[in-house]
C-alpha cells in the first residue's frame, strides 16, 4: 500500500490518509461574508479528505480581503459555518476553519469602508480584486501598540465561533504574506516597539495570537500555518540566519502549548528543507507539509512522506476539481481538470458541479 494512504493522527483526529485538504479561497460567500449551503455542499463533497481546513475566513471586518470571503465575527456567520460543519460530519469528515486576517493585503471597498491596518505604514504592492475591478491595495495604518490585545481578542473570539459553528477547531494562518506573516518579515515590520526589530520581537505576535487562541479553546484544537521564505503579498524574507532564527523563536514559542498541528509551506522544498527538518523537530507535534506550487500529485506526495518532512502532506488544487481524489487516487483513476476560470466568484459551475467517480459511470 502507498504510504499516502497510511492512516495517521493529527492532534486528536484520527485520519484514514496521509494527506489533507488544503485551504483554498473560492470567494463563494453570501451576503454579509455568510457561507450558504451551497458552501456546505461543496465541503461535504471532500469529506473524504479525512481533515479539511476551510478557506481564510476572516476574524473581523478590519480582516476581511478579498471580495465575498467568509467571516467568523457575526451571528449570521456562524449559523453558516454551523451549516458546512453539520455537512461535513454528516459525510464522515473532519473540518477546521482558518482565521485568516489580511492586514494591508486589503481595499476599504471590499468590507465595507473599514480600515486597512499593518504592523507598519508599508503599502503592499501590486492591486488587489474588488466587485468593481482591480485597485491598488490601501496604504495602511500602523497598529498602535495599545491595540494589539484588542487583535489577538478578534482572533479569540473568531476561534470561538468556529466551536460555537460545531467545528472542530481552527487553523491560524500565519503565512502567505497576511498580518501574522507581515509582523514576522523585517521588511514589512518597520516598529521599534517589542513587537518589531529582533527575531523574538517580530515572533511575538503570532505567539500571543496562538497561545490566547489555545487557551480559549484548548490547544488540541488548535493549529498554525507558517510559511517561511514565501515572496507572496510583497513578503521579502530571504534565506539567511535572520529567517532562520525569526522561525525558531516562532516555533520554541508554541511547543510548549501542545497544539494540534504544525502546518509548514515552502517553495521549493529542497532549499527549505534544513530548516523544515529543524521546525519538525523543535516543535515536537503533528506536523503537516505542503510545497508550492501545491502537491497536486499522489507521487508528490508519497516522495514528501518518505522524505519524512511530515507526518501529512497538505494537497490543494487536486481536490478543487476532484471531490473524491482520495478515491481516484486510491484506484489510478484519471482526474478531472480544473477549471481555472471559475477558481473565483460565481456559482455552483466550477464548484459543486465536478462529477465523481461514480456519477460518470
Amino acid at each position: 500500500m502507498s504510504v499516502a494512504f497510511k492512516p495517521v493522527r493529527i492532534g486528536p483526529w484520527d485520519l484514514p490518509q496521509s494527506f489533507v485538504m488544503a485551504p483554498l479561497t473560492r470567494s463563494r460567500a453570501g451576503e454579509g461574508n455568510v457561507p450558504t449551503a451551497m458552501n456546505a455542499e461543496y465541503y461535504a463533497q471532500r469529506a473524504g479528505a479525512g481533515l479539511i481546513v476551510t478557506e481564510g475566513t476572516a476574524p473581523s471586518v478590519a480582516g476581511q480581503g478579498y471580495p465575498t470571503v467568509p467571516g467568523l465575527y457575526t451571528d449570521e456567520q456562524v449559523a453558516g459555518w454551523r451549516l458546512v460543519a453539520d455537512g461535513v460530519h454528516g459525510a464522515g469528515g473532519t473540518i477546521v476553519a482558518q482565521l485568516m486576517h489580511v492586514g494591508r493585503v486589503a481595499h476599504a471597498g471590499n468590507k465595507g469602508g473599514a480600515e486597512t491596518i499593518a504592523p507598519s505604514v508599508v503599502q503592499a504592492p501590486g492591486q488587489i480584486p474588488t466587485l468593481t475591478g482591480m485597485v491598488d491595495h490601501d496604504v495602511p495604518r500602523a497598529i498602535e501598540i495599545g491595540e494589539i490585545a484588542g487583535i489577538v481578542a478578534e482572533f479569540v473570539e473568531a476561534a470561538r465561533n468556529a466551536i460555537r459553528a460545531g467545528l472542530d477547531g481552527v487553523e491560524i494562518h500565519g503565512a502567505n504574506g497576511y498580518l501574522l506573516h507581515q509582523f514576522l518579515d523585517s521588511t514589512v515590520n518597520l516598529r521599534e516597539d517589542e513587537f518589531g526589530g529582533r527575531p523574538e520581537n517580530r515572533a511575538r505576535f503570532v505567539i500571543e495570537v496562538v497561545a490566547a487562541v489555545a487557551d480559549a479553546i484548548g490547544a488540541d484544537r488548535v493549529g498554525l500555518r507558517l510559511s517561511p521564505g514565501h515572496l507572496l503579498n510583497g513578503i521579502g524574507e530571504v534565506p539567511g540566519a535572520d529567517l532562520v532564527e525569526t522561525y525558531r523563536a516562532v516555533v520554541d514559542g508554541i511547543a510548549p502549548l501542545g497544539l494540534a498541528y504544525l502546518s509548514i509551506l515552502a517553495s521549493p522544498f529542497e532549499s527549505f528543507e534544513p530548516l523544515v527538518r529543524d521546525l519538525r523537530t523543535r516543535f515536537g507535534g503533528s506536523v503537516l507539509f505542503g510545497a508550492t506550487p501545491a502537491a497536486t500529485s499522489l507521487e508528490t506526495v508519497e516522495e514528501l512522506l518518505e522524505k519524512g518532512l511530515a507526518d501529512a502532506v497538505v494537497v490543494g488544487r487536486a481536490f478543487l476539481a476532484n471531490p473524491d481524489l482520495v478515491e481516484r487516487w486510491r484506484i489510478g483513476a484519471e482526474l478531472n481538470e480544473v477549471d481555472v476560470t471559475t477558481l473565483y466568484g460565481g456559482g455552483a459551475h466550477g464548484y459543486t458541479d465536478y462529477p465523481t467517480l461514480a456519477e460518470i459511470a
